[in-house]
């Protein structure tokens, strides 16, 4: 596959349609008390941008229902929009702060790009499905998130013109996180992923490099995210 960009706005600040969602704000602050809070997310930047994120419009409408309930939901072609609580910790662990150059493998229904975007100084998301990437690129840019670029792409090789980046994140699981991915992290950088050969054995890992290069990894808490495919599998 060729990769192609889809460009979402250049170093500007994210601002969401005004009035997205709101509707359903109190669904979101319950979402945040309960399935943030109360289980011990206490990144104040996360839990705000969890608030401000309309979570269902990233949903099939038939589906938004479901949108802040705790589990993952369909999002088609295979592919789910992760547990709230699950994004809440991963973005938490990333610790991306308004400066990061945020690197996100798995575009999905740009969900977790946008948390992100109100976080971080700005986000590069890849997809490898064209009708996922096609789908989040016209959702962002409706609602307004302007500091997302989404590329149509195999998250496996990263995104090396735009390397290094300050945080990488996984939103689907390789059987272990690529050395690309690694080696595009900058020196005090961090990566979280989901980490494992089969839905059943996968970990969230967290893996740090130093001032110096050196590189180290901590298992987290196991998880079951859908698998991180290559090119050629598609």
């Amino acid at each position: 596959m060729c990769p192609s960009l889809v460009p979402l706005g250049i170093l500007a600040a994210a601002l969401p349609l005004a009035g997205a969602g709101a509707d359903r704000a109190a669904e979101r602050e319950e979402m945040v008390r309960v399935q943030m809070e109360q289980r011990g997310i206490r990144d104040r930047a996360v839990l705000g941008a969890l608030r401000s994120v309309p979570r269902e419009l990233f949903i099939p409408v038939e589906l938004r229902g479901q949108a802040y309930e705790d589990h993952p939901v369909p999002i088609g072609q295979g592919q789910t929009i992760s547990q709230p609580y699950i994004v809440a910790v991963m973005t938490e662990m990333l610790a991306a702060e308004r400066g990061s150059k945020v690197l996100e493998i798995g575009t999905g229904s740009g969900y977790q790009a946008a948390v992100l975007s109100l976080i971080a100084g700005h986000v590069y998301s890849i997809e490898i499905i064209p009708e996922l990437a096609r789908r989040a690129t016209a959702t962002l840019d409706r609602l307004g998130y302007r500091n997302v670029t989404v590329r149509l792409g195999d998250g496996y090789k990263g995104w090396p013109e735009e390397a290094p980046f300050d945080r990488i994140i996984l939103t689907a699981a390789p059987p272990r996180v690529p050395q690309a991915l690694i080696d595009q992290l900058k020196p005090g950088g961090r990566l979280v992923a989901p980490e494992g050969a089969t839905p059943f054995d996968q970990e969230l890992v967290v893996i740090s490099k130093d001032a110096s290069g050196r590189v180290s990894r901590k298992a987290v808490l196991d998880v079951r995210f859908v698998p991180m495919v290559r090119s050629e599998q598609r």
